[in-house]
């Protein structure tokens, strides 16, 4: 039997990034002030504090920055899904984001793979941005 993997829990920060998920789409904050882009959902810009923010539709592709083979899982709930792939993504508009590489080829990750978005389903409608490997042109 597998162990039911958890919800995400929002807070007044991450509300429309929860919301957002769950219409498959990927956000992200940009500062009106200052112009940067940034992840992870915040009241204020982590660059020059302002609180002029709005949110911004994320393209969803992006690269492997770095990575990590989880062979033993912190959480008795991702034990039946060891080994498993926990990447640092750094999405086309900047931005860092954590994730995990899902797909049949997720254990072949590299540093500079392009990756693509996709979203894993936690029951409820609760969906969790994740990515996928892209496979290279002419393989």
């Amino acid at each position: 039997m597998q162990a039911i993997l958890p919800k995400p829990v929002a807070n007044a920060d991450s509300q429309t990034y929860w919301n957002a998920a769950r219409e498959r789409r990927l956000v992200i904050r940009k500062c009106n002030a200052c112009g940067q882009i940034h992840f992870m959902p915040r009241y204020l810009c982590p660059t020059c504090w302002s609180d002029n923010l709005d949110w911004i539709d994320a393209n969803g592709k992006g690269r492997v920055h770095s990575f990590s083979v989880i062979h033993r899982a912190s959480d008795p709930a991702f034990a039946s899904r060891v080994p498993y792939v926990i990447a640092l993504i750094e999405l086309d508009e900047g931005p860092r984001m954590m994730a995990n590489i899902l797909g049949d080829d997720a254990l072949d990750v590299a540093i500079g793979d392009a990756v693509k978005l996709t979203f894993e389903d936690r029951g409820d409608g609760a969906l969790i941005p994740q990515f996928e490997r892209v496979a290279a042109s002419g393989a």
